[in-house]
């Protein structure tokens, strides 16, 4: 797949595409035909797999504007193609929001997955370079203006930092399947049940729900047509990530800048070029993940916008944001993985110029030091703390940075150890 105005779009590759989402929908009948047939419910099961394909799309799309989704379509089909006495029990005790969001859980499960592949790579990434720059000297900044004197490790510490709790976001999050029936109470599925003759169909249809969950692999859980606290955990957890990759790609362009020239990405035929000035080198792979970090948290917003207005028992509409918006969040955040993973495996960290700059700017990057050494001498502070010795501060005024780094690469060693 790709995609003209995201560009990068084809490393999420087959993730939340049309076809995709064809596979997974299929996947979530089955399972509930092949519980339902297991359970007795059903006389028997039948093959849906391969039924619908690619080719398929374009039919369903256009059926799905007559019914507001293409759930319906799909199930026209499937019941037409299957063969067997099975063929006629597609989708019963189902509705339609039951197989769309079971089947975005499913796709959701599939980008979590690449995303965590990516995150464990970034770690390793981060570690090894916040471990070789802890002593390497550079200029902190703030508010774009020179500040103190600070490590490179420091620096890539505070990456890494925020990479974990990206990680730890997304291993907290939930993958719950949804099957409801017409208006959250399986009230078809426990009728068909009943009419079949078998005990206590309430337990029976329970035991149908955790059965099928157990076949996509996914958490039991009561039917959340209008509760999407789901939805949106999901989202946030994939925002997490953006704003973390995001994070790192700001420091590295603004960093590259030529007048800086403390970083640079790593380099690959074609990249970063200029289509008029032969000169350039532009930090395409950072300003790219800065794209995913910038449009990320409104395509959440709308989630959390639409979680809010999902009313009655089955929204009117506010359900209906939710697939497109799906999409381009997990593609998105699949993307800037990638480019994040590629821009810190490759990045090079020019110690000698940072080092430079540190040295060249060291009376403002002191001048902090200077003020407390000041006020050290002053009568208040000398009543105070009369042993003060104000000339035994560390000479690159570093404060408590091994701390950090060293706090910061316990807590990798011990995710890289724990993920593995």
């Amino acid at each position: 797949m790709s995609d003209l105005f995201w560009p990068g779009d084809e490393r999420a590759a087959d993730l939340f595409t049309d076809a995709s989402w064809l596979v997974a929908m299929t996947r979530v009948e089955q399972a509930w035909l092949d519980a339902l047939a297991r359970a007795g419910v059903a006389p028997a099961t039948a093959d849906l797999i391969g039924l619908v394909g690619p080719d398929d799309t374009a039919r369903v799309a256009r059926a799905a504007e007559g019914t507001g989704n293409p759930v319906p379509a799909l199930v026209a089909l499937w019941r037409t193609r299957a063969t067997g006495p099975g063929a006629g029990w597609v989708h019963r005790g189902l509705t339609s929001q039951d197989v769309m969001d079971t089947g975005l859980v499913l796709m959701l499960r599939d980008v979590l997955v690449r995303v965590r592949v990516e995150l464990r790579a970034q770690v390793g990434t981060l570690v090894a370079l916040v471990d070789g720059h802890q002593d390497t000297l550079m200029a902190a900044r703030t508010l774009t203006q020179h500040a103190v004197p600070t490590t490179f490790g420091a620096k890539a510490a505070g990456w890494l930092t925020g990479v974990l709790d990206a990680a730890d976001t997304v291993s907290r999050a939930r993958l719950p399947v949804q099957f409801g029936g017409a208006a959250g109470t399986l009230s078809a599925a426990v009728e068909l049940a009943r009419l079949r003759g078998l005990g206590d169909p309430t337990a029976v249809v329970t035991g149908i729900v955790a059965d099928a969950a157990e076949t996509l692999g996914l958490r039991p859980a009561h039917p959340w047509h209008t509760t999407r606290s789901a939805i949106v955990a999901l989202a946030d957890a994939l925002v997490a990530c953006t704003g973390a990759w995001g994070r790192v790609a700001t420091d590295v362009a603004t960093l590259s800048r030529s007048e800086i020239a403390e970083l640079a990405e790593p380099e690959a035929p074609g990249r970063g070029g200029s289509s008029t000035m032969p000169q350039k080198r532009n930090p395409v792979l950072s300003l790219l993940i800065r794209r995913a970090a910038l449009t990320a948290p409104g395509l959440v917003a709308t989630l959390h916008t639409a979680a809010a207005l999902a009313g009655d028992e089955r929204p009117d509409g506010a359900w209906h944001t939710e697939w497109a918006t799906l999409r381009d969040l997990a593609r998105r955040t699949v993307v800037a993985a990638s480019q994040t993973s590629e821009l810190l495996a490759g990045l090079w960290v020019d110690t000698a110029r940072m080092r430079a700059t540190a040295e060249g700017a060291w009376a403002d990057l002191t001048a902090e030091r200077r003020s407390i050494a000041a006020f050290a001498t002053t009568e208040p502070f000398r009543e105070s703390h009369a042993t003060l010795d104000a000339t035994s501060a560390a000479d690159t005024y570093l404060g408590i940075t091994d701390i950090l780094v060293a706090d910061v690469l316990t807590r990798a060693r011990d995710y890289l150890e724990a993920s593995q």
